[in-house]
């Protein structure tokens, strides 16, 4: 692909979540963290920043995002049945960078979305963003990874990055920002989704909790057993009926307080 040129726009794009409680339309934690990022690096570079949604531009939810600091969200008016990502991408050819969140905080939050519109643009993907830095046309970016790890990557313009959610910057909500800035929906033609019958719409089931017997011990003795291949007790219950293992089980349960019956 024929490199861009100067970093002279950034796009963010942002999503419509719901409250974990009421369930009312709201703005992605995760989304706001991306804009938050895009804005210094904006203000930084002397770039001109987007905000764009696809979806319904009279969802109240959007202002929010201009209440953390988008001066406009134009709003690509799409429906649950169309492609996002491939309406997304027309309107983002030319954007040498394009920041996401990971996944939105509502009903399509499949987490596809940053890589289909890579895919569809033809540019690089870097997903798990803690910080970015820009140097010439090419990006630095510090990469989350599990167990606290970090893994420093770089890439050339352009590209998508994914935002993860520990990022850290802190938006900041100003209700004067809201009102001087505007929500542009913008009419298009958008495709049928050709996936869309493979997915099924539920509602979001909260985690099991797991059980875990409280630790007794003293620090050093766990530190011990952390460097050693002692055993750390219980009992492998191989023989008897499935009543026998059962209510071994529910002993081991009763022992340690995990169950009040």
């Amino acid at each position: 692909m024929k490199a861009l040129g100067k970093l002279d726009r950034i796009a963010v794009l942002v999503s419509v979540a719901h409250h974990r409680v009421n369930g009312a339309s709201c703005y992605s934690r995760n989304d706001a963290v991306a804009l938050e990022i895009a804005r210094t690096l904006a203000q930084a570079h002397g770039a001109q920043l987007e905000v764009l949604h696809a979806g319904d531009g009279s969802n109240l939810a959007l202002t929010d995002y201009l209440a953390l600091g988008a001066p406009r969200v134009d709003v690509l008016t799409c429906g649950d049945n169309d492609d996002a990502a491939a309406v997304l991408a027309e309107r983002l050819r030319g954007v040498p960078l394009v920041l996401t969140g990971t996944r939105a905080e509502g009903a399509y939050d499949t987490g596809m979305l940053p890589y289909r519109a890579a895919d569809a643009l033809g540019y690089a993907l870097i997903d798990a963003a803690l910080d970015l830095a820009i140097e010439s046309d090419r990006i630095r970016i510090t990469q989350f990874l599990p167990k606290g790890f970090r893994r420093s990557v770089e890439a050339a313009l352009p590209a998508v990055v994914a935002v993860h959610p520990q990022a850290a910057v802190t938006p900041r909500y100003a209700y004067a920002r809201a009102a001087a800035g505007t929500v542009e929906p913008h009419r298009v033609r958008a495709p049928h989704d050709a996936h869309v019958d493979a997915w099924r719409i539920a509602p979001a089931q909260r985690k099991p909790i797991k059980l875990a017997a409280v630790e007794k011990r003293s620090g050093h003795a766990r530190m011990q057993s952390a460097t050693t291949t002692e055993s750390r007790g219980g009992n492998v219950v191989i023989e008897g009926t499935s009543v026998e293992k059962a209510q071994a089980i529910l002993g081991y349960l009763r022992e340690h307080r995990l169950v009040d019956y």
